[in-house]
Formats: structure tokens, C-alpha cells, sequence
């Protein structure tokens, strides 16, 4: 997996990225290094190729070799105005201005990924076996980002009023516990970007009613493996899920199955500083 990001690197200077063929080589899918790449390296991948590309750019544009609108179509552009956009984007000026005054330049070294020992710390995860129930509360679609807060995910949430919160959890009648922040319909070689649904509510078993006002998602019966996680908000949880790419799921016989993926926040301060939470997600043999 080392040798499959770091070909990821090798490929993003050459300008053109098979991320399905590095995959297929490794032995694991798209949605696996995009998400491995994004946990270790601290971004997403389309991000690191943007700053790497305007990396390189600026130093044509501070050469004066040649126009900004051919420097523009070396690197993929087809428009210096475009470019332009991009390049201050990255460096907060544009390429005339870095041209005339030698910078300001934000740098993006070459990233190089290396061996070094991890799982030294235990994971707090069990397995449970669930028949299969409903998943219930306020959906929408929004599209998938792999790093950092989604503020799609967060306008959606503020939209949904105080009292509802209340008017859900006292539907709830099966584990998962709690208020549940579900995601579902997304491959897992889906690129950053690819449409979800996601789901604010809780979990009801199959025999529950459900009002008519409220989006359900099916969670089919199966095995679950359930990572509990405790600390800063949301730091700690979004560690624990990547975790599970690169720790968990390669060192245990067990891969993800269709089903969505569910986060119960079991406790929680005032502020959301800190809290305790659960990660659900579907597993079966590998």
C-alpha cells in the first residue's frame, strides 16, 4: 500500500493520475486510496494535485519564458483566466503579480509516504450481528468530501428545528443509540465530489411505524463492526474512521459490505469539544 501512494505521487507529477489502474495493482479500490491518501497525507488527493500543480507552475511563471496563456495550457488549462483563478487560489496572488514582484509563493513539497509502526494502541471495536432496521430522520444529498467538516452536512443539520431533535430521539427504539448521522449511496470507488445521502435521525427496528414527514433508509440485516472512540470533537471520531482503512481492516479478516455507514454520539459536552461516539460500519468475511 506504501508503494501504491507513493506511485499515487509519481503519477500526479507526471500529470496524469490512473488512480483505477494504481487500485487494481494493489489489490483494493479507488474509494480505499482516495480515503488512505486523504488520511495519511492530511488532504485530499485532488487538493494535493492542485497546490503540486501551481507548485510547479510558478516556477514558469517567474522564468518569463514564456506568456502566462501558454504556461496556462501546459498545465492543463485552457484559458489564462482560468489559470489565474487557480494560481491565486494556491498562492493569494496572481501570476502577473508573482511575474513582476518574485512571490508571494505557498510551496507544495513532493510528498513521500514511509514505513513506520502503527497499531501500537488497541482499537475498542466489537462485532454485532443485527437484523435488519430503519433508519429515520431528515435526508438529503450532498456530495462527498473526504477530508474535514462538510458544510453541506452542517447547513442541513441547523436547518432542522431545536425541537425535532427532541421529537426523534424519543423515536428511537433499537441500537444504533441515540441521534445518528448516516451516510449511504456512495461506491466505494466513488471520487471526492460523487453525490450521498445523508441522513440526521435514529434507528427504528422493522416493525416501528414511521411518521409520514420522515425520510427512512433500510439497513439490511447482517454483521457489524462497531468503533468506539473518545475524546476531541470531532478530531477523535474522524481519526478512528481512519483508523479502520489503515489500521483495522488490513490487520483483520473482514472487508465492508453494502449498507450505510452510521455515527452515534453517546455522550457529549455543552459545546461539542469533546465526545463519545460509535462508528457503524457493515462488514462481512474478507
Amino acid at each position: 500500500m506504501i508503494a501504491a501512494l507513493n506511485r499515487i505521487v509519481d503519477l500526479v507529477e507526471d500529470g496524469d493520475v490512473d488512480l483505477a489502474a494504481v487500485a487494481r495493482s494493489a489489490g483494493t479500490t479507488e474509494y480505499h486510496l482516495r480515503r488512505m491518501f486523504s488520511s495519511l497525507a492530511g488532504m485530499p488527493l485532488s487538493e494535493y494535485a492542485r497546490r503540486r500543480r501551481m507548485t510547479v507552475a510558478a516556477a514558469d511563471v517567474i522564468r518569463a519564458e514564456d506568456d502566462l496563456l501558454t504556461i496556462a495550457v501546459r498545465h492543463g488549462y485552457t484559458s489564462a483566466e482560468a489559470f489565474g483563478r487557480a494560481f491565486r487560489a494556491v498562492h493569494g496572488a496572481g501570476p502577473g503579480e508573482v511575474r513582476r514582484d518574485g512571490g508571494p509563493l505557498r510551496t507544495q513539497p513532493q510528498i513521500r509516504f514511509r514505513l513506520t509502526v502503527e497499531g501500537s494502541t488497541p482499537m475498542d471495536t466489537r462485532l454485532t450481528d443485527r437484523p435488519a432496521f430503519r433508519l429515520v430522520g431528515h435526508a438529503t444529498r450532498v456530495p462527498l468530501i473526504h477530508e474535514g467538516v462538510n458544510p453541506h452536512i452542517q447547513q442541513h443539520v441547523a436547518a432542522i428545528p431545536a425541537e425535532e431533535h427532541g421529537r426523534l430521539k424519543s423515536l428511537g427504539d433499537t441500537e444504533p443509540a441515540g441521534i445518528l448521522a448516516v451516510t449511504d449511496g456512495i461506491e466505494q470507488e466513488s471520487p471526492e465530489g460523487s453525490e450521498l445521502t445523508y441522513l440526521h435521525g435514529v434507528a427504528l427496528s422493522s416493525a416501528a411505524a414511521v411518521p409520514d414527514d420522515l425520510d427512512v433508509i433500510e439497513a439490511p440485516a447482517g454483521r457489524w463492526a462497531v468503533f468506539r472512540s473518545s475524546g476531541p470533537y470531532p478530531q477523535t471520531l474522524q481519526e478512528t474512521w481512519a483508523a479502520t482503512a489503515t489500521e483495522w481492516f488490513p490487520s483483520n479478516p473482514w472487508r465492508m459490505r453494502p449498507g450505510p455507514s452510521i455515527v452515534s454520539v453517546l455522550d457529549r459536552a455543552a459545546d461539542l469539544s469533546t465526545a463519545t461516539c460509535e462508528l457503524w460500519l457493515p462488514v462481512e468475511p474478507a
